[in-house]
C-alpha cells in the first residue's frame, strides 16, 4: 500500500496551520510492536473524530535515566523497525528521540519528526546533524534554558538550511526532584516564529523522585494541557499507556490510555473558544 504520509514540508505545514491543535503521543518507551499499535490505534481513530492531526512517539532507546540498571528500550535497529511498521500498518507520522549524530543521521531515513532531547538541547553537532535530514525538528527546552534562550536552538537549526521546527516546553528546574511549568514560555517561544508543544506529562516528572527511578504526579498533566492549550500552544505531547503502573519508563507520568478521549474532547473545546 502506498503511503499517504504527506512529506515533511506538508506535514510540517499541516501541523503549522491546523484549526486545532496536534497531539504527539505514545507510549513513553518501545515495550513491543503489539502495544505501540495498540496505542497507535486507539489514538487515531480519537483523533480523527476530533479532528486532531497525530504524530504517533515512542522511544527507541530512554538513553537518559536514574539508574543504569532501569530499562531502556530494545535498542536503536529493532526500534526503529518497529516505529517503520507503525508507520506503515497504521499511515501514520512517527517520532522518536535522537541521542548521537549518527542516530539522528540513521534516524532520518525512518523518522518524520526526530526529536532533541532536554537535555541536549545545545548540542550543536546534534543540532546540525538532525537539521541537515530535512525532516522535521522537535527541540525539546531544556529545564535549564529560559524560554528566550531557546532563540539560540533556533539560529544553530536554521544554520544547517532546516526551518521546518517545533519547540516543546517541558517544565524548568525548580528545587529538589520537582519541575514547573511555567505558561508564559508558551507566548514567549512562539515569538521565535515557529509552533510551540507543551509537554505535558514530562511537565509533571518528579525527577529522581523515587531515589533510583523518576516520579510524577500524572493526576496533573490534564490540567496543566487545558492551561497550555489556553495559554496558545499549537500542539500537546502526552505519554499514555493502557496501565501506566505497568509501564518500565515513566509511569507516574502518564494519563492512562482509558483518560484519553475525554481529555482530547475538553483539550478540543478549549482550542474552539479561543477562536
Amino acid at each position: 500500500m502506498p503511503s499517504m504520509i504527506p512529506a515533511p514540508s506538508e506535514l510540517f505545514r499541516q501541523l503549522n496551520k491546523s484549526k486545532n491543535f496536534f497531539l504527539i503521543a505514545g507510549p513513553c518507551v518501545i515495550e513491543d510492536a503489539g502495544l505501540c499499535l495498540e496505542i497507535a490505534r486507539h489514538l487515531k481513530r480519537t483523533c480523527q473524530k476530533l479532528n486532531i492531526p497525530y504524530v504517533f512517539k515512542a522511544s527507541f532507546d530512554k538513553a537518559n535515566r536514574s539508574s543504569g540498571k532501569t530499562f531502556r528500550g530494545p535498542g536503536f535497529e529493532q526500534g526503529l523497525e518497529i516505529l517503520a511498521q507503525v508507520r506503515k500498518d497504521m499511515q501514520l507520522p512517527i517520532l522518536s528521540d535522537v541521542h548521537t549524530e549518527s542516530q539522528a543521521h540513521e534516524a532520518g531515513k525512518v523518522l518524520d519528526i526526530l526529536q532533541i532531547p532536554a537535555f541536549l538541547c545545545r548540542q550543536t553537532d546534534l543540532l546540525w546533524t538532525a537539521a541537515r535530514t530535512k525532516k522535521i525538528i522537535n527541540v525539546k527546552k531544556g529545564q535549564f534554558l529560559s524560554p528566550n534562550d531557546m532563540k539560540n536552538v533556533v539560529h544553530k537549526v536554521q544554520e544547517a538550511g532546516n526551518k521546518k521546527l517545533l519547540l516543546t516546553e517541558r517544565g524548568s528546574s525548580f528545587g529538589y526532584n520537582n519541575l514547573v511549568a511555567d505558561m508564559r514560555s508558551i507566548p514567549i517561544m512562539n515569538k521565535l516564529g515557529y509552533p510551540v508543544v507543551f509537554d505535558a506529562t514530562h511537565s509533571v516528572q518528579l525527577p529522581g523522585g523515587q531515589g533510583d527511578q523518576s516520579g510524577g504526579q500524572g493526576e496533573f498533566a490534564p490540567v496543566l494541557a487545558r492551561a497550555a492549550i489556553a495559554a496558545g500552544s499549537n500542539g500537546i505531547f502526552i505519554e499514555t499507556h493502557p496501565d501506566p503502573s505497568q509501564s518500565p519508563s515513566d509511569g507516574p507520568n502518564m494519563v492512562p490510555l482509558s483518560e484519553i478521549n475525554r481529555l482530547l474532547g475538553s483539550l478540543s473545546k478549549i482550542k474552539a473558544a479561543l477562536k
